[in-house]
């Protein structure tokens, strides 16, 4: 019987508590990335080479977890024998081209992943702007240049490699992930932390002097602390975990919106806000016999500010309002928005939940009471989101439910809670979740996030000038400030009709009613497809959905 290694905490959770140096997207891009698995034996890894003007991965230095903690999951093929000295990688198919993808010779058993050439496919004409037509190019390739492609420290290319389901096939097609709106891929940074937490510092938190609570309890904390830092917050106790968006919204509605809105007071709600940011207000109206406005909407999918200012009055106690739609994508000025509400005396809850993955966040500097996001929109995994609040709001609000770690003493005479954030996280909190979220916030900020939002600006520029040429193709809402999402109707099909013939050629999109029914009904709609962008997809990418349409469209 062989005797294991007996390790201490992983590398890659060290590195994410800074007990070791990590490796930020400068200084990745001056060596190639190595390491050595703790997490329960040590193996030496290869590695590849960055590719040109690229850098290595953000994040690259960091340890990873053996091949065989992932190997053999349900559905997962392994990479066929014909690609050198590969083992399972999970979410990968048997692919024929077996390029080199740099930076992910830290993963065991994926120093080669299959590269992502496209089925050769018609090619789509699109209109430049002297009227003249260029051709759509249908196989990816990266050397193309292309608007934005390449700033600072951010390309598709070095964020694409950290994510092994995008090197799988979908109906014998390499996949195109354009369902971002609903949830974002996760990176292998990601993927390791959670493993890595499980296989060397699985404990509860806050309740225990061991080593190893003490180390979960710390990972906990910081990514409190990440969070605070990235929606630029003054403090990490006004950051609450909660499991996504949806709760968020609903434990400001069930404390502070119970105390503060009564009989005959007003909840000001624009029309495109997702479902979760409706019908929490609709309950809580119900039972407070206040009311919920609706705010239209312009023909293009802006927010009618006019109509904002005049519905706003001395009876408002609330504006909840999405940072970006997901179905139209539409960005409203929320800043301007906030500081007419307080105005009135208002407060001001944002939906950012399709909002931190695009562009940088700053409660401050938007004066937000409230702002919600959900980490599976932000490469992070199910279950964990985030709530800031105002530390005033916070100290303010009674808990909405009890339980352990929401407490500070209890007896059968009288019950005190704990301070704020903890008093609304009762029980054990989803704690791989915010492991896997503080990975995630790590793996972006490698990244200049105002580089993503300008590529991703330049991509749905793109997307927009080819998908007019798809005959019978409309997009809804023509917003000028908006992110990567595009909803649209295709002449003469279903929606999901649209969604299930891309499927079959390997491209994710979604269809329905988005949770945005009212949005739609804007438009006289009860459906449609929703093609929605990510920092990782690319040109190619489109090209391939453009050309997969036209060939729907001229099918008979």
């Amino acid at each position: 019987m062989t005797t294991p290694e007996f390790t201490g905490l992983a590398a890659p959770l060290s590195a994410l508590l800074g007990k070791e140096a990590k490796t930020g997207a400068a200084d990745a891009a001056a060596a190639p990335a190595t390491g050595t698995n703790t997490a329960v034996r040590t193996d030496t890894a290869t590695t590849t080479a960055p590719a040109p003007g690229t850098g290595a991965a953000p994040g690259a230095g960091a340890t990873v977890v053996p091949a065989a903690a992932t190997a053999g999951l349900p559905g997962m093929q392994p990479v066929p024998s014909a690609v050198p000295d590969a083992s399972a990688v999970p979410g990968t198919s048997a692919l024929s081209d077996t390029s080199a993808v740099p930076g992910m010779g830290t993963v065991p058993g994926m120093e080669t992943v299959p590269g992502m050439s496209a089925a050769p496919t018609a090619p789509a004409q699109i209109p430049t702007a002297d009227s003249e037509t260029t051709t759509i190019p249908t196989t990816p390739t990266l050397t193309q240049q292309f608007p934005g492609a390449q700033r600072g420290a951010f390309s598709p290319e070095m964020a694409r490699r950290d994510f092994p389901i995008l090197h799988r096939l979908v109906n014998g097609r390499p996949l195109v992930w354009l369902d971002n709106g609903a949830t974002t891929q996760k990176p292998r940074q990601v993927i390791e932390a959670v493993a890595a937490f499980y296989g060397s510092a699985n404990s509860n938190i806050h309740r225990g002097a061991h080593t190893m609570a003490r180390d979960a309890t710390a990972l906990y904390e910081a990514g409190r602390a990440a969070v605070a830092d990235f929606l630029g917050a003054p403090s990490p106790e006004e950051i609450v975990f909660v499991r996504g968006t949806t709760e968020a919204i609903n434990l400001v509605a069930e404390t502070w919106g119970r105390a503060n809105i009564g009989p005959g007071d007003d909840i000001l709600v624009p029309v495109l806000e997702h479902h979760s940011d409706i019908v929490p207000w609709q309950q809580l109206a119900a039972r407070t016999h206040a009311r919920v406005v609706p705010v239209p909407l312009l023909p293009d999918g802006q927010i009618d500010q006019f109509a904002y200012a005049d519905l706003l009055s001395s009876r408002t106690r609330l504006v909840a309002v999405s940072h970006a739609s997901n179905v139209l994508g539409t960005v409203p000025p929320v800043a301007e928005m906030t500081a007419l509400a307080h105005r009135y005396g208002a407060k001001v809850l944002v939906d950012g939940a399709q909002a931190v993955a695009h562009f940088p966040v700053d409660v401050q500097a938007m004066d937000a009471d409230f702002y919600a996001f959900s980490g599976h929109k932000l490469f992070a995994p199910t279950g964990i989101g985030a709530l800031y609040a105002k530390p005033e709001l916070l100290a303010a609000m009674v808990p909405w439910q009890g339980g352990g770690n929401m407490i500070e003493s209890v007896s059968f005479d009288r019950t005190t809670f704990a301070p704020a954030p903890h008093r609304f996280e009762a029980g054990t909190g989803h704690i791989s979740g915010v492991v896997g979220l503080l990975a995630a916030l790590d793996w972006l900020s490698s990244f200049d996030h105002e580089a993503i939002a300008k590529y991703e600006a330049d991509l749905l520029a793109y997307a927009r000038q080819a998908l007019a040429m798809v005959p019978g193709l409309e997009v809804l809402g023509d917003a000028p400030d908006r992110i990567a999402v595009l909803a649209f109707t295709l002449a003469g099909h279903d929606p999901t009709a649209v969604a299930q013939s891309l499927d079959l050629e390997g491209i994710a999109v979604r269809s329905g009613h988005h949770c945005a029914q009212p949005a739609l009904a804007h438009y006289g709609l009860d459906s449609a497809v929703r093609a929605s962008l990510a920092l990782y997809n690319t040109p190619e990418e489109v090209d391939q959905l453009v050309s997969s349409l036209l060939r729907l469209q001229q099918s008979p």
